[in-house]
């Protein structure tokens, strides 16, 4: 760990936080609530996913993470009556892919970790493969969460091929619909992407206030915004005009406060698809599942602080090269990009940033 001398002093008191054990927390164990939600979107698999120390997939053995409960400035809220519907509760979303479950898992227990409330989030996890809740419960047996099956074959005919073939697999696009999968009564969400660790308290994210805005997202304004579409976009003014009367600024979709009311109200999920059924004919981007939310929201959005998306420690969507934090403070690092930090510690070949999220992996290595 000598490279950390090489960082800042606020930077180094930054991992001593970071690297702090989840045994040093007092937190009893917290209540489950656990149940899968069936709805038009669900046609689920006929397989379950094994957790064993010896299953025949070792991407899905974890160990089990402590218990978290919550301080006693939080109140009492008794859960067991309202259910997902209590209005206490923050609201998380977040996909569970067996490419990237070892992320979302750590992505999860960071949560729990920095949260003074730990027992008022409640996690709404998007599978489109397996049925996940059997590893969820076995890894963190006191959370509150339901499973939520997206089928990949309302998006596949909509999907176009991208720049990186992870990009175009459909639970990318699980968050358009994220308004019709949860419950009416779940009027806010945080959406977050697999490959991020939260470093505070994931309450701060939650009381963004977003104004009139459906959506609120750190946004980079000084980006070159042009890169995100093709020449045929901007030079057909059915298309680019779409921005005029607008300020588009760039902004990463991993880490959104979305008002689902405001949302389902105004038909977002519709919107974005016209875009993508465009772009199957046009060729109006290549980047994924990022340019439809930019054509609907960009110069609409909430603007949140960049320490809520510390993005592109993963490198480049190519070669995955290490990169540097971002000037000014930290609460949530982001690994956007090819390169993913499991990987490259597993490869022995990490970035130095790796080193922050590995505290948060629970992993069973095989032996």
């Amino acid at each position: 760990m000598l490279w950390i001398m090489q960082f800042s002093g606020f930077f180094s008191a930054a991992m001593m936080m970071i690297v702090l054990s989840p045994s040093l927390q007092s937190f009893p164990p917290a209540e489950a609530i656990r149940s899968s939600h069936l709805d038009s979107y669900i046609r689920l698999p006929s397989f379950q996913v094994s957790t064993s120390p010896g299953s025949q997939d070792d991407r899905f053995s974890f160990r089990k993470a402590f218990e978290f409960r919550n301080a006693d400035a939080c109140g009492f809220a008794d859960h067991k009556t309202t259910g997902v519907c209590d209005p206490t509760l923050v609201h998380v979303a977040i996909t569970l892919d067996v490419q990237y479950l070892r992320g979302s898992i750590a992505a999860v227990h960071s949560i729990l970790q920095h949260s003074l409330c730990p027992e008022n989030v409640f996690f709404h996890f998007l599978v489109s493969e397996t049925d996940m809740e059997t590893l969820v419960r076995s890894t963190f047996p006191q959370l509150k969460f339901k499973v939520y099956y997206f089928d990949p074959e309302i998006v596949r005919n909509l999907i176009s091929s991208s720049v990186r073939q992870a990009l175009e697999q459909p639970l990318n696009y699980a968050r358009n619909y994220l308004a019709d999968l949860l419950e009416p009564c779940v009027r806010r969400v945080i959406y977050l992407d697999s490959d991020l660790v939260f470093v505070d308290n994931i309450s701060k994210l939650w009381s963004t206030n977003l104004r009139s805005r459906t959506i609120g997202a750190p946004e980079y304004c000084h980006a070159n915004f042009t890169k995100y579409f093709t020449n045929s976009f901007w030079s057909d003014d059915r298309f680019s005009g779409t921005f005029r009367g607008r300020k588009p600024c760039y902004f990463n979709t991993g880490v959104m406060v979305i008002d689902l009311v405001r949302w389902r109200r105004a038909g977002f999920t519709r919107r974005i698809e016209r875009w993508m059924e465009i772009q199957k004919s046009n060729r109006i981007y290549e980047l994924g599942s990022l340019p439809p939310f930019l054509l609907v929201f960009a110069g609409r959005v909430a603007p949140i602080e960049h320490r809520w998306n510390q993005h592109g420690l993963g490198g480049d969507n190519v070669r995955g090269s290490c990169r540097d934090l971002h000037p000014g403070p930290i609460s949530l690092l982001h690994w956007s990009g090819s390169g993913k930090p499991w990987l490259r510690l597993d490869s022995k070949r990490p970035c130095p940033l790796d080193a922050l999220w590995a505290p948060y992996d629970l992993y069973r290595h095989p032996h």
